[in-house]
């Protein structure tokens, strides 16, 4: 069997994509120049991110489900600030969903879990950054070992709450 890479995958999916990310700099894995914008207090561009949010609408149209679960702790990096208020926020409106699970008063049940895409519950895609916050590697996972990663899904779900409701109470901090 040939294990599919990232691509394949978002191409073939049929009910749910679910991403686990769990590091507070993502920015130097992508959309650098919206950051830069971000960081020097540009307003956010009316089509920002817009490739990543048509295809978002594309599979929500057709009754797939796109979520993912942020772990994280406050006060907010600069680069959370940005991938939130500017990509969870936009995002949503295509329908995708998001949930954080922040731990800044409690521990972290899901310590050292590595960063992860989730296909149908059946193929895992594990996502390797260096210490920058530069994707280093992506590793598909055999599909037996999909339901460690159907059981991380569940215990972040579990112990994360609504983005939309999360940004209301902690929006900036």
């Amino acid at each position: 069997m040939t294990l599919k890479n990232l691509g394949e995958l978002f191409d073939t999916f049929e009910r749910e994509a679910f991403r686990l990310e769990t590091l507070a700099d993502y920015s130097k894995s992508g959309n650098v120049d919206a950051y830069q914008a971000f960081l020097s207090g540009q307003p956010q561009p009316d089509d920002y991110n817009e490739s990543w949010l048509s295809e978002v609408r594309a599979h929500t149209g057709d009754g797939k489900r796109i979520y993912r679960v942020h772990i994280l702790s406050r006060p907010l990096t600069p680069y959370l600030r940005f991938e939130l208020g500017w990509g969870y926020r936009k995002n949503a409106t295509g329908g995708e969903e998001f949930f954080i699970l922040d731990t800044t008063d409690k521990p972290n049940p899901l310590e050292s879990v590595e960063d992860f895409w989730l296909f149908d519950e059946g193929t895992a895609v594990v996502m390797h950054y260096d210490d920058t916050g530069a994707i280093t590697e992506r590793e598909t996972m055999p599909d037996s070992r999909a339901p460690e990663f159907v059981t991380i899904r569940d215990m972040a779900l579990a112990h994360a709450e609504p983005f939309s409701e999360w940004w209301e109470k902690h929006a900036g901090t």
